[in-house]
């Protein structure tokens, strides 16, 4: 993948009973016993990973038709709109997955030692930091709207269409960090069919109100772009305030005075991984201004190929998220063999996955890029970033499935330096590689350089230092 999208997960992005093919966890006493440290592998990661990846998808589902009916009914302006503000969004749910990914290493972990009580007191302080950061993100973040918009250097009608749709995005940030922090409660238990669950009901119903909302369907008014925003903020909100409910039914919550070493196991874990998120995102706010020299079309072109891609890449978060949960388990169970062996079985189911998209990518790139819109310069251009980035496709299941396990093993400081230490290298190539060959030389240098992560990622799993980590 070439790029970061707005959700974590990374890895924890995406959200939902003992049920049926899902991981139970029982207490005898005060021991938990968990199939994630029992069971076959390929059997536990199928089972925790496929509700992980589906539940992905249907949130995929709803960012792709939520750019269809911007990019056919609103045009390549409010299209191109979306997609800028999406870095400035990357850069809040980083924020946001710092609770998430540092949750799910000190939750999984406790679960793997057999203390699911005190997972549950983690799991409430974890929704009430993640809340009072959302609302502290969502403040700042409307006060410092004009000056986020004019570092993109947009033209001013997609600028303008940009303070819509992120101004009203921004306000709901508090349900989307809760949503965040309810996701890593479910995957560090190791149970993704929940999340899945909810998800969909929401997706669902969301997927109602996006052209209702956009378009001004059955007597409402039409929000048009900001209808966008309000129908993704829903689809969040609903998981968040639903899991909230189910978390604390089956007691997987409770509600405690926060303690300061809890807090700061979870950022201490998290904050690398928040950290790259935020660089990533200034990163891509500097290529955005370089892709921006080359108009509306370019500016579309890159947010219609982030979403192309994004399939695959959700994919890998999926598979990340069950990785996460797996490694921190057999970590908490003093079982590192297994878990290194968790990472690299997963990253190959992962790899698998991607050869499919590596196929569609090169074979019909303008047909999926003129799902989004009917322009034909903004189509041309998606074809011609997509065919150029594929390749590197084949690099995303290890970059995106490692920085999962290694979050799940509670070691994300090397990740940070290696991973924005090759993003950074985009803002000078891409200049220099524009000057000269234009925006074949921008989407060759954000191609290259995402396979230099992968190549990265897959080097840090094998040294083995995670394993020494604790939480």
């Amino acid at each position: 993948m070439t790029a970061r999208p707005l959700e974590h997960p990374p890895a924890a992005a995406l959200p939902f009973d003992t049920y049926d093919g899902g991981v139970s966890v029982a207490v005898t006493g005060s021991q938990a016993i968990s199939g994630v440290v029992r069971d076959p592998l390929t059997r536990v990661i199928w089972r925790v990973g496929a509700p992980a990846v589906a539940s992905n998808l249907l949130m995929i589902v709803f960012a792709s038709a939520d750019a269809f009916w911007v990019g056919t009914r609103l045009g390549s302006a409010a299209l191109a709109a979306v997609a800028t503000s999406l870095f400035w969004i990357w850069l809040a749910v980083s924020i946001a997955e710092m609770v998430g990914i540092g949750l799910t290493a000190v939750a999984a972990r406790r679960h793997g030692e057999g203390r699911p009580e005190e997972a549950a007191r983690v799991v409430g302080e974890a929704i009430l930091y993640a809340v009072g950061l959302g609302s502290v993100v969502a403040v700042s973040g409307v006060l410092l709207l004009p000056a986020l918009l004019s570092a993109l250097h947009n033209p001013p009608n997609v600028q303008a269409l940009g303070a819509r749709y992120l101004g009203t995005y921004l306000m709901g940030m508090p349900l989307i960090f809760g949503f965040f922090a309810v996701d890593a409660a479910f995957r560090a238990s190791g149970d993704t069919r929940t999340p899945m669950l909810i998800l969909g009901s929401s997706v669902v119903l969301t997927l109602v109100l996006d052209p209702v909302l956009i378009l001004g369907l059955f007597g409402m008014p039409a929000l048009g772009i900001t209808g966008a925003a309000v129908a993704t903020i829903a689809t969040r909100g609903g998981a968040f305030v639903l899991g909230t409910v189910l978390l604390v039914r089956r007691r997987m919550v409770r509600p405690a005075p926060l303690r300061w070493a809890s807090l700061g196991a979870i950022t201490r874990v998290g904050l690398p991984t928040a950290v790259t998120g935020v660089l990533f995102s200034a990163i891509y706010v500097a290529v955005t201004r370089t892709v921006a020299r080359f108009g509306t079309p370019a500016l579309a072109a890159m947010g219609l190929g982030f979403r192309v891609e994004s399939w695959m890449y959700m994919v890998g978060v999926g598979f990340g998220a069950a990785a996460a949960a797996i490694v921190g388990q057999n970590l908490g169970a003093g079982q590192s063999a297994r878990a290194a062996r968790a990472g690299w079985i997963t990253v190959g189911y992962g790899t698998l996955v991607s050869l499919v998209a590596v196929t569609i990518e090169l074979v019909m790139p303008a047909r999926m890029a003129g799902i989004f819109t009917s322009d034909p310069a903004v189509i041309q251009e998606t074809a011609h970033y997509l065919r150029i980035a594929a390749l590197a496709q084949l690099f995303t299941a290890a970059e995106i499935v490692l920085e999962g396990a290694l979050g799940g093993a509670g070691d994300t400081v090397p990740p940070m330096i290696m991973s924005t230490t090759i993003s950074a290298l985009r803002i000078p190539l891409a200049a220099w590689a524009a000057a000269r060959w234009g925006t074949t030389g921008i989407w060759t240098v954000i191609s290259v350089t995402a396979a230099g992560r992968g190549l990265g990622m897959l080097a840090l799993w094998r040294a083995g230092w995670w394993k020494r980590r604790s939480v």
